[in-house]
C-alpha cells in the first residue's frame, strides 16, 4: 500500500471503488467543510434487489439552506427511512452467503438515531474496515481544503458519483440476482460484504490495481 494521504467526501454505505481507494491510503481525510451538494453518494447507496438496482437515500435537512456545510447536514426522521432501508437490504441480501454474519451490525447502525449525516457515515466506515480487518486512520477535515492546496494529498472528493454515465467495470463475483440482471458493478460495499464475506479484502486489493 502507498504511504499517502487522500481526501474523500463522506458517503453512505459507499460504492466498492470508494472503499478500495481508501484502502490504498494510509491516512484518509473526510471533507466536512464543503457546501453540501445534491444527488451524490454522500447520502445515497445503491444495492442490488430482486427488482434491479435500488437507490437508498438518507433524507437530510439543510439547516443553513444552500450554504449548509456537510458537517451541519442533519438527518430527517420525519419519515421512517431507516426501517425502509433495512427492509430493502434484508430483502435483497437475506439469501446471500454472509448476510447472517453482518446483518446485526448493519441493522444496529440503521436503528441508531444519528443527529448528523457525517456521524452516521463515519460509523459506517468504522464498521466496514472492522469487517475487513484493516486498521485505517480516518479523520475529519478541520477546514475546507482548496484544490490548489492538495499538491501533497490526493483529492477523491468528486471522483465517485452516481451521476457518472460510465460505470467502472470491476471483476465479477457471484451476486444474488445475477441470473436476472447480470453482474452489477461497483455498487454498495454492502453487496460485496454480504456476497464475499472474508474474501472481500482480497477483491478490494484487485480493485486498487484497476483504480491505479
Amino acid at each position: 500500500m502507498n504511504t499517502s494521504y487522500a481526501l474523500f467526501s463522506t458517503a453512505y454505505f459507499p460504492p466498492i471503488s470508494y472503499v478500495a481507494a481508501m484502502l490504498d491510503k494510509q491516512v484518509v481525510v473526510v471533507e466536512q467543510y464543503e457546501t453540501f451538494p445534491k444527488q451524490t453518494y454522500r447520502n445515497r447507496a445503491v444495492v442490488a434487489t430482486a427488482n434491479g438496482l435500488l437507490s437508498l437515500t438518507v433524507p437530510v435537512v439543510r439547516i443553513n439552506g444552500n450554504h449548509t456545510y456537510t458537517k451541519d447536514m442533519a438527518i430527517c426522521y420525519n419519515e421512517n427511512w431507516a426501517v425502509k432501508h433495512w427492509r430493502a437490504i434484508e430483502s435483497a441480501y437475506n439469501s446471500s452467503p454472509y448476510f447472517l454474519y453482518y446483518k446485526d451490525e448493519v441493522e444496529a447502525i440503521l436503528n441508531k438515531q444519528y443527529i448528523g449525516l457525517v456521524d452516521l457515515n463515519m460509523d459506517i466506515l468504522s464498521f466496514v474496515f472492522k469487517k475487513l480487518k484493516v486498521a485505517k486512520d480516518i479523520m475529519l477535515s478541520t477546514d475546507f481544503v482548496l484544490a490548489e492546496d492538495v499538491a501533497t494529498i490526493e483529492d477523491y472528493r468528486n471522483r465517485f458519483s452516481p451521476k457518472n454515465k460510465e460505470i467502472l467495470q470491476l471483476p465479477p463475483y457471484d451476486q444474488v440476482f445475477e441470473d436476472r440482471y447480470g453482474f452489477q458493478s461497483d455498487i454498495s460495499i454492502l453487496d460485496l460484504l454480504f456476497n464475499l464475506g472474508p474474501d472481500s479484502l482480497g477483491y478490494l486489493k484487485e480493485v486498487v490495481k484497476i483504480l491505479g
